[in-house]
């Protein structure tokens, strides 16, 4: 089961290690992993997803939250937060394909920030269906480069 947890640590040397440290200590992969700064400059916030039972992500969790530099930890359950995620992917164009290419721009709400005589280099924010529906939709062209943030997330309430 995929798991989306949200940790809010002290900004200070060395957290992101030993959280990190913990997972791998415990055999857990974690799949993305986003780490910024919050609107108080003495915390941050670390975004993970990571795959595992309810018992075992139960556990880690207490665990995190007995690590000095933590204040507090969320795994997120279905619905209870938003996410969003972006992406950076250059792709192949000629003259004909970069019309359609830069309809389904439009479409998907993304942004070309680089034009290129050959390629185009596209923005896009969203959830991980509308990124992964994008991604195939831009494979038809050819990807030549792609990077992702990973996950950030916020509680609803």
């Amino acid at each position: 089961m995929k798991h989306t947890i949200s940790v809010l640590v002290e900004n200070k040397f060395g957290v992101l290690t030993r959280i990190a440290g913990l997972f791998s200590g415990r055999g857990f992969n974690i799949d993305t992993l986003n780490v910024g700064p919050t609107a108080d400059e003495k915390t941050s916030r670390m975004t993970l997803v990571v795959h595992g039972d309810d018992k075992t992500l139960d556990q880690v969790t207490r665990q995190l939250n007995k690590l000095i530099d933590v204040i507090e930890v969320q795994d997120f359950r279905e619905n209870e937060y938003v996410d969003r995620e972006l992406v950076l992917t250059k792709v192949k164009v000629d003259s004909k394909a970069r019309a359609e290419v830069m309809q389904i721009c439009d479409i998907f709400r993304a942004k070309i920030v680089d034009v290129q005589p050959h390629n185009l280099t596209i923005e896009v924010t969203g959830d991980e269906s509308k990124i992964a529906k994008f991604i195939t939709l831009m494979g038809n062209f050819g990807i030549l480069d792609l990077t992702r943030t990973g996950k950030i997330a916020l509680a609803r309430k």
